[in-house]
């Protein structure tokens, strides 16, 4: 019998009937969603997607949590870097109304950040993944990750891992800290706060960091069959594998393993990593951006224009962001449009805006896999754009 990691549920129980709605027009997109089940791939999701404004497909499916609770339409889950570029949403409505500037130094709202020579580093430094800050290189104690401010005290004393601007790394679990600490000193209100005030509330969109306790019961588990490594590697590790080790589990549970279905973790606000949503509340925001009612015209352009591009120093292969959100790669790509950007999520979560073709994505789903992109997604957007 194989063994739970902690926080982890086994095989989920219960009837994968799907409910909803789909507009005839888009059937096809209905029938991925269905064979998705009956292929075993997935356990519970949820779907949502907008064309012009205009709903087209709501799904939800199979079941959020070990007892057989079904997935209904207002499941949320935890969607991991999704909330990256919900977050890159957050930083260009502040720029918008000038609170923060792109090119503002760092250091200049965050002083403390201003030791081992990371005084050059911008904003857009750090939504391109280039401040060379992607893991603290001291050990931390599991859960350090649910401490804001500690967490943003280690990032702000810590040297970088390189030279700052001259090339990308992903920050998988810090962008969150780093991003939103400038916010918050722009702006005296948390990141968490920041999201409901300017985004969730105007838009009825249930997009969260630190989801509040009478809300937990509407969350999904998650499912991992095989969980991410958290021990440090041995002291013959090299710099690469060090790297990456404290980038995913410095502390052990950065990423989410043994605390990802408990408490602790969805209260806590980790932009990174652990944006509770639905898969309605991910598309109405993209939504928001397709008809510019978040962010002027000008600085959405500006917030999409490629700023990091080629080998990324953390994942050691091609990687491209604009600030904040990812940008379209030949084999990464947000369907058959240039323009389109949004963000992936571990396991296959996806949020994105193809201003192009008026679509806005959101997906959501407990079957962790592996990496962002699978078939599962890949079948779902491909399926869409059939329906165009």
């Amino acid at each position: 019998m194989r063994r739970a990691h902690p926080g982890e549920v086994g095989p989920l129980t219960g009837d994968p009937g799907v409910g909803g709605s789909v507009d005839p027009a888009f059937a096809a997109v209905e029938s991925a969603f269905r064979d998705n089940f009956a292929d075993g791939t997935e356990i519970g999701a949820g779907l949502c997607v907008r064309v012009h404004g205009r709903t087209v497909v709501d799904l939800w499916g199979g079941s959020a949590r070990a007892d057989g609770t079904p997935w209904g339409p207002d499941t949320m889950v935890n969607s991991f870097s999704v909330g990256k570029g919900i977050l890159g949403v957050v930083t260009a409505m502040c720029v918008d109304r000038g609170l923060v500037g792109w090119d503002d130094p760092v250091a200049d709202h965050w002083p403390e950040f201003d030791v081992h020579d990371k005084g050059s580093v911008t904003l857009t430094d750090l939504l391109g993944h280039r401040a060379g800050l992607p893991g603290v290189r001291r050990l931390l104690a599991d859960g350090t990750m649910l401490e804001w401010g500690t967490m943003c005290a280690h990032l702000a004393a810590e040297r970088p891992w390189w030279l700052p601007g001259s090339q990308h790394g992903y920050h998988v679990n810090t962008f969150g800290f780093l991003v939103g600490e400038v916010l918050r000193r722009a702006t005296t209100r948390s990141v968490g706060t920041l999201l409901r005030d300017l985004v969730a509330v105007p838009l009825g969109a249930d997009v969260h960091y630190g989801l509040e306790t009478s809300l937990h019961h509407r969350v999904a588990d998650l499912v991992w069959h095989t969980a991410p490594a958290r021990s440090a590697p041995d002291s013959g590790a090299g710099d690469a594998e060090i790297l990456q080790h404290r980038a995913y589990a410095n502390p052990p549970g950065f990423s989410g393993v043994g605390w990802v279905n408990g408490p602790l973790w969805r209260g806590a606000e980790m932009p990174s990593t652990n944006m509770h949503a639905s898969a309605r509340g991910i598309a109405r925001v993209f939504a928001g951006l397709c008809s510019d009612e978040l962010a002027s015209p000008s600085v959405l352009d500006e917030a999409t224009q490629e700023i990091s591009d080629g080998t990324d120093a953390v994942l050691g292969r091609r990687t491209r962001f604009g600030r904040g959100f990812q940008l379209p790669l030949a084999e990464r790509r947000f369907g058959p449009n240039d323009e389109a950007f949004g963000h992936y999520g571990a396991g296959g979560a996806l949020g994105f805006c193809d201003p192009v073709a008026g679509v806005a994505f959101g997906y959501t789903m407990n079957q962790m896999g592996t990496g962002w992109q699978n078939e599962r997604n890949t079948a779902l957007v491909t399926a869409l754009y059939s329906c165009l």
